[in-house]
Order: C-alpha cells, then sequence, then structure tokens
C-alpha cells in the first residue's frame, strides 16, 4: 500500500511474490502452492464466474441474490487468510451466512418438479453458467477438505461451500425451469444393448 494524496491505493505489483511465496493476514509467507492459497484461487475464479454470469442473468431476484454471494466469497477469502489465527478480528463466515444459503435453496426448490434422475448440463445460457459455477464450487470444496487435513479451517467454510454448490444446481434448474426449458437426461449409451447381450 502507498499513500497518494492522504488515500491508500493499492499497487497492482507489490514484487514480494517474486520468490513464490505470498502473505497472510498477520504477516505469514506462505508458497502460492499451499493449499489454503489454492482454496482462495478457485474461490476467485469462481467469483469471476458470476460475474460472468450476471452479464447474462435479467432476473432481478437472481441477480441481487448472486451479487449477494460474490459478496459472501470474499469472506470466504478473507476467512482462509486468517485461518491460522482463529481470533483475528477479521470478516469469518459465521452460522448465519448457512442458514441464508438454505432458506434460498428451499424457495428455489419448491417451485421445482422433483429430481428423479440426473440430468445434463445446460438449456439456457444463464443455467449453463451457473451449472459451471456449481462445478468450480465443488472442486473448491475438494481442495477444502485436502486443506483441512493439516490447517485449521473454519468448520462453517466447509459447511457454506457445500451448501452453495447445492445452490448453484437449484439455480440452474431454476434458470431453465423459469423459461420453460426442458431438462435432458443423461443417455448412457450401449447400456441396453450390454444387458440384452448378458
Amino acid at each position: 500500500m502507498d499513500i497518494d494524496n492522504k488515500r491508500w491505493v493499492m499497487r497492482i505489483y507489490t514484487k514480494t511474490g517474486d520468490q513464490g511465496k505470498t502473505s497472510f493476514y498477520g504477516g505469514t509467507r506462505v508458497p502460492k502452492d499451499d493449499l489454503r492459497i489454492e482454496v482462495i484461487g478457485s474461490v476467485d475464479e469462481l467469483n469471476s464466474i458470476i460475474g460472468v454470469t450476471l452479464c447474462f442473468t435479467e432476473n432481478e431476484k437472481l441477480r441481487e441474490l448472486l451479487s449477494k454471494i460474490q459478496h459472501d466469497l470474499f469472506t470466504v477469502g478473507s476467512d482462509m487468510a486468517s485461518s491460522h489465527l482463529p481470533d483475528y478480528d477479521i470478516p469469518k463466515i459465521e452460522s448465519q451466512h448457512i442458514k441464508d444459503l438454505e432458506e434460498h435453496i428451499d424457495g428455489f426448490t419448491n417451485v421445482l418438479s422433483p429430481q428423479t434422475s440426473f440430468i445434463l448440463p445446460g438449456g439456457t445460457i444463464a443455467s449453463s453458467f451457473l451449472h459451471l459455477c456449481c462445478s468450480i464450487t465443488r472442486r473448491t470444496e475438494r481442495i477444502l477438505v485436502k486443506a483441512s487435513t493439516n490447517h485449521l479451517i473454519n468448520p462453517s467454510v466447509l459447511c457454506y461451500v457445500n451448501r452453495l454448490s447445492d445452490l448453484f444446481y437449484v439455480l440452474a434448474r431454476h434458470s431453465n425451469n423459469e423459461l420453460e426449458v426442458k431438462e435432458q437426461q443423461p443417455i448412457y449409451k450401449y447400456f441396453n444393448e450390454v444387458k440384452k447381450n448378458e
């Protein structure tokens, strides 16, 4: 950070990461391939994809929800960057974040028909991007689980990311349902032929 005209200005390059390390809150230096950094990077990617999704979403209720999630993902990043300092006064994921997601999941699920089989990602542009958001969130969760075996991770972060993937999946279905785009089920090629020959 530099002071410019009495304002804090964030420099784009700091040269402090040229040796492959970065800093957590409190000044702790860690390699950039640290699993906690992997989580933060995956969250950044997810946030960017949500930004793209917003470009193809006209439903105002959905836009407001996605925007809120973008803000909450910065809290996830903050939580991860201070995970080694559990008592540090920094924004963290709380139980209310999770309850909010569950309420949204229930609300959108109630207007959908029951799902009886797997479905193919796709349909509307918004739905396709929401499926992508879901996939990236699930990958983030896998990295989180791996990171939690060696590092202290806020359990609420794990729960939040798990619920978030569920929400994106429901939102993808809802985006298709809203425009009456029929869900497509996967075709298991050759499956029936093999059974007949057994």
